[in-house]
């Protein structure tokens, strides 16, 4: 298995720091990287990218908060168990959604309704 990653670049095109970011997540949390599997270094993937080392580096740093990947320091970066994480900062918006909801005054059945919307809304502009 092998990280695999296309810029795209023009109009339409999101921005090259976001292409990084989302083609490993993807890849991430599809399989096609698995977890442990070590990622280059920013400055050799910005080289094969034809990128800015800033560029891979945010990448980097947005996919770490994420917890998609872990840094383990000179050792190098690599790919987390990014649905452990996914699952945990979902359980952990949802907490602070309840809290929010109940302090609010909201009843059960109404704080649902607010959450489905929100997810409607959400996965509705997901490209």
């Amino acid at each position: 298995m092998a990280l695999k990653i296309v810029i795209k670049e023009g109009a339409g095109s999101a921005p090259p720091y976001e292409q990084v970011r989302t083609q490993i997540a993807e890849q991430a949390r599809g399989g096609g990287l698995p977890v442990g599997y070590k990622l280059p270094t920013v400055r050799g993937l910005a080289e094969t990218l034809g990128l800015a080392a800033n560029t891979v580096a945010k990448a980097y740093r947005a996919l770490e908060e994420d917890g998609v990947i872990e840094t383990r320091g000179r050792h190098g970066t690599f790919v987390a168990a990014a649905r452990d994480a996914a699952a945990r900062g979902a359980a952990a918006a949802a907490q602070t959604f309840a809290e929010q909801a109940r302090r609010l005054g909201l009843t059960e059945p109404e704080a649902l309704a607010a959450a489905q919307e929100a997810l409607r809304a959400a996965y509705a502009t997901r490209p």
